[in-house]
Parts: structure tokens; sequence; C-alpha cells
């Protein structure tokens, strides 16, 4: 039997899957600290429309550059975003 070679850089992984994020738009009042507090950048307010409040709701424009770090739902007020991994 031919021995195992190991490279130091370990077994090979898989990507992990894309984070899921979520936001109970008709709750968000616009305030933009989850678009500020976003280390990636890739939140944002979608002009677009308003929500059943009136306001522009928070939206994840590109989310395969989305980390899951959640910090967008630890600093939003309302705990209108869920972070799923």
């Amino acid at each position: 039997m031919a021995p195992t070679t190991i490279s130091s850089a370990g077994p090979a992984r898989e990507n992990p899957p894309a984070p899921e994020v979520i936001f109970d738009e008709n709750l968000c009042k616009g305030c933009e600290l989850c678009v500020t507090f976003c280390p990636t950048k890739v939140l944002k307010l979608d002009t677009s429309r308003v929500n059943l409040r009136g306001y522009f709701p928070a939206i994840v424009y590109n989310l395969a550059l989305c980390n899951g770090c959640g910090s967008c739902a630890r600093i939003c007020p309302d705990s209108v975003i869920t972070v799923r991994r």
C-alpha cells in the first residue's frame, strides 16, 4: 500500500455556503446604521420604493461579498435583520 501524503496546507475545504440575510423590510425605518457598520459595504437603502411605514428599506445589493459577520443584525435598533450562515 502506498503512503498517503498530506500537504502542509491540510485537506481541501469546500467553500462554505453563502450567508442568508433576511430583512423584515416593513419594520425598517431606514436609519442606515446597518449600511454604515457593514464591514464589506454590501448594504444600501432601496430608494426605488418605500415600505409600509413610508421609509426606504435597507437591502443587500451584493450577497456574494457578504461574509455573514452579523454586524448589521447586532447594530439594528429595531432587530429587523437576521443573518444565517
